[in-house]
């Protein structure tokens, strides 16, 4: 199960969209909907996860937008395409949200930490980033 989630997720986390082989650490098999919460462990319900969203993520499926301070669900990889609710800032190293939920899944699993836009900046630099949307 873990190989067919990181295969279709193209070995990228699905939410800040790092490449998991610059990844200090492995990357997880995460819920979408948390086993807490009566999420399944179907394919549909699993995404491809670093540990930094994952663990920023935990049983959240819902949080503040910081635009208009109501709540909003969280990015759905299954169901939702990354275009449509986030996108990149001129230089490639920050993720903007551009609906609720991209602003809320932003803010919530702090997106745009400061070691992960600093391993932007370098990929961007030797042409690996930002990576090819859906």
């Amino acid at each position: 199960m873990r190989l067919m989630v990181a295969e279709r997720a193209n070995w990228r986390c699905e939410y800040c969209q790092s490449p998991e082989y610059l990844a200090p650490q492995a990357f997880t098999v995460e819920h979408i909907i948390p086993v807490i919460l009566d999420g399944s462990d179907e394919p549909d319900n699993l995404a491809y996860a670093c540990q930094g969203c994952n663990g920023s993520k935990y049983d959240k499926t819902e949080a503040l937008d910081p635009a208009t301070k109501l709540t909003a669900p969280l990015f759905h990889p299954r169901l939702q395409k990354w275009s449509e609710h986030f996108s990149w800032d001129q230089m490639s190293t920050h993720i903007i949200g551009l609906t609720p939920t991209g602003r809320a899944t932003v803010a919530a699993l702090k997106l745009n930490r400061k070691r992960l836009v600093a391993l932007r900046e370098i990929l961007v630099i030797f042409g690996k980033h930002p990576p090819e949307q859906d």
